[in-house]
């Protein structure tokens, strides 16, 4: 799929309004990405240049810091902005939702490159953290400041500090 393809569908995803502050984070991952296809390290030094500033001004400005190398899927939403981190080595499925206060990240300094995956149209709280190697499943929901630090099943609804999983059939 191509950059401007990827750039539209993401538009669309974000209600087809450009000035949203998610939009524009997932924007510039998408051109990170981009670049990063390009071979010659010549050509590819004046876009990596510009990347470095989009990246910069959109973690400053709206507080989203979203490095390219994190894996994002397809039509994900950052639903609001401010205060959320998304690991490099992080992984986020088709259709998630992301919502303000989000952390997506290591648990322990020992473990630097541990980083959470999220299946498809997994929904995240606002102010949830998931930390460490962990994986949460397809459907699955992250309530509102949970703190997730052991894998939830697909389906199911994971709330507190620390994070109990709930079946969907328990909660309805």
């Amino acid at each position: 799929m191509s950059l401007f393809a990827q750039i539209r569908e993401d538009w669309i995803a974000h209600g087809r309004d450009w000035t949203k502050p998610g939009f524009r984070a997932i924007a510039v991952h998408r051109f990170g990405n981009w670049r990063m296809r390009i071979r010659s390290k010549l050509v590819r030094a004046p876009f990596s240049v510009i990347y470095r500033m989009m990246f910069r001004f959109v973690r400053n400005r709206y507080g989203i810091e979203l490095p390219y190398s994190a894996v994002i899927g397809r039509r994900v939403v950052i639903e609001h902005q401010s205060a959320i981190v998304i690991h490099g080595n992080s992984v986020i499925g088709d259709e998630s939702i992301i919502r303000q206060g989000v952390t997506l990240g290591n648990k322990t300094l020992e473990r630097p490159l541990d980083a959470p995956t999220l299946g498809k149209r997994v929904n995240v709280g606002a102010g949830a953290k998931i930390l460490g190697a962990v994986s949460i499943g397809d459907g699955a929901t992250v309530g509102a400041n949970s703190v997730v630090v052991h894998d939830v099943p697909a389906g199911a609804l994971a709330v507190g500090i620390p994070a109990r999983v709930l079946e969907r059939s328990i909660v309805g």
